[in-house]
């Protein structure tokens, strides 16, 4: 797993307070009919596990860090979380109807996860991927982009074998936020996270001048961030 990957854990409490939830359309799409037992892989904080879970479903956390993981217990102590990756599930054969993988399939080696979530599915279940994308069609939202050096892009959603046909569909929603939960959000991103302190907070001070005196934005507590979240859903087969 890269350094990126690795680098959550001494920012689980700014990833927690800025990363936004997942829209309600989103895990609709997502989620199997009569599912009842959904792995959340790569869990982070927690941020898509307690969507899950409030919709009344059994949920099993699963992440890597271990900053992460005590960020996920700590908002969500009712929820189980383990240690592990979505190359390495500790979980028996068939016992999920459903894997979901969220903001974290980038980071994933695809030829060893596939097989292994098919291994915990059972059959007919479905692996789902969701990620929050900015909308930089938005002026300010492109400008945040390039004060980070970090242009939101698509994300790569190799699935394949055992797998069937993977469909694709995006949702566009905005959350609402203000100064400090954007620059948490900005703080939570493996790029700056990996940055020297003076580079960091040279980032930071950027998105506050962009706050400070970008139209849509200056004056204002709050102001909605456009996203796009984009969803990749595959099936098993059920024989």
């Amino acid at each position: 797993m890269s350094e990126h990957a690795l680098s959550f854990g001494p920012v689980a409490a700014a990833y927690e307070r800025g990363r936004p939830p997942y829209p309600d359309a989103a895990l609709d799409w997502l989620l199997p009919a009569g599912a009842t037992h959904v792995v959340d892989v790569g869990a982070g904080t927690g941020k898509l596990t307690r969507h899950l879970h409030e919709r009344g479903l059994t949920v099993t956390a699963v992440e890597p860090s271990d900053g992460m993981r005590a960020e996920l217990g700590r908002v969500l102590p009712g929820v189980p979380v383990r240690a592990g990756t979505a190359e390495a599930l500790p979980l028996p054969d068939h016992s999920a109807d459903a894997v979901l993988c969220a903001q974290a399939w980038h980071w994933v080696d695809p030829a060893r996860a596939v097989p292994e979530i098919a291994r915990v599915l059972a059959p007919g279940g479905r692996l789902g991927l969701i990620w929050n994308l900015r909308d930089e069609r938005a002026d300010w939202v492109r400008r945040l982009g390039e004060i980070i050096h970090s242009p939101e892009a698509d994300r790569p959603a190799e699935l394949g074998p055992p797998f069937g046909p993977a469909e694709t569909r995006e949702f566009a929603w905005t959350h609402e936020i203000g100064l400090d939960r954007l620059l948490d959000l900005v703080a939570s991103r493996s790029y700056v996270i990996l940055l020297g302190e003076h580079e960091r907070a040279a980032v930071l001070s950027g998105v506050r001048d962009l706050v400070a005196t970008h139209p849509d934005l200056a004056g204002r507590d709050t102001f909605p961030m456009p996203y796009r979240t984009l969803c990749v859903r595959a099936d098993l087969p059920r024989h």
